[in-house]
Formats: structure tokens, sequence, C-alpha cells
């Protein structure tokens, strides 16, 4: 038994590679490999069978982790295709698209002036998942095309989906602050 590092993260779950993942199924095989695999069950086995053990639980939770997150799972197929996906140096030149995030940012911050802050705050958090859900969708056309040009576009959803999803969590930490207030 030796810990595989070429397998890919789909094949360690047998599943398609694809942006379209069934997360149920994906849930069930983590849980069984996880059994498995578990350092627990190599207690009375050699050192060396205990670190391989150990390795696999590894890969099984980083697997896990970046299968289950569409982000991360976008970021991965671009790795599995050869394209490198920098944060520093991956930004996104669309204008429409920019003026969007700063209308939103403005929004957020104008949250706490408006009569009824919740509310208003839930139509922002609503419209960003939806922003995301429609990204993902695209995304899974771009990755189901896979020539050069899907896979630029698809580069470019992720960049725009990783702004959503901070955009995302200032939201929702702004409504915990919120509800902190409203408790205070």
């Amino acid at each position: 038994m030796a810990a595989d590092h070429s397998t890919t993260h789909f094949e360690r779950f047998g599943l398609a590679k694809s942006f379209d993942v069934d997360l149920d199924l994906l849930d069930e095989r983590y849980r069984a490999s996880q059994r498995a695999m578990h350092p627990d069950r190599f207690a009375n086995a050699t050192d060396q069978e205990r670190r391989i053990s150990m390795q696999q639980a590894t890969l099984i939770n980083e697997g896990y982790q970046i299968l289950k997150d569409p982000l991360k799972r976008g970021r991965y197929l671009l790795q599995l295709a050869g394209r490198s996906f920098d944060d520093e140096h991956h930004t996104n030149s669309d204008i429409n698209f920019l003026m969007e995030q700063m209308e939103l940012r403005e929004a957020l911050d104008e949250v706490r002036n408006v009569a009824d802050a919740f509310a208003e705050l839930g139509v922002i958090i609503e419209r960003i998942a939806d922003d995301i859900a429609r990204l993902a969708s695209g995304l899974q056309q771009q990755f189901s095309a896979g020539d050069a040009d899907s896979l630029d576009l698809a580069a470019d959803s992720l960049t725009k989906m990783q702004f959503y999803r901070k955009l995302q969590e200032e939201a929702m930490e702004l409504e915990l602050e919120l509800e902190d207030e409203l408790a205070g």
C-alpha cells in the first residue's frame, strides 16, 4: 500500500472529471474512504503502514474540500487542464461586472442607513447567491466544452465567483453584526 499522489481527486472518489459533482455521492464516498483509511484502523500496523494511511487520509480530506466547493473545484479543473490560476495576476476587466461590484459594495455600505436593514441585506444576499449560481451553471458548460476559449472563459468566471464569494462573506459578517447590535 502506497499513498498515490498521481490519482486525481475525481478518481479518488470514483467521480467523473466534471464541474458538475453529485455532492451527496461525494459525501457518501468521502465517509467510506475516511472509514477505510482512518489512522485508528492502523494502530497495530507497521510505522510505514501508519504513515501511508495518514498520507491517504490527508489526500482524502484535501480532495473532499476541493471537490465540494465550486470555486476550488473550478480552480482544480483548470489545473488539471494545464492552466494556472493566480489570484494576484488573474484579474477581470469586464467593466459591467466591475460596476456591478461597486454598486453591490455601496449597497452593503448603506444597509445600516435603511429602515429595514435585515430586509435590504436579505435582498443583497439573495442577489449575490443568484449570481454565484448563474456563474456555476456557466462554468459547467465552459468546462464541458473544454476548448482553450472555454477554459479562458472559465478562468474569468472563477475570478467573478471569487469576487462574489468575498462579497457574500462580507454580507454574512454584516448580518451577524446587525444581529449583535439588535441583541445588545
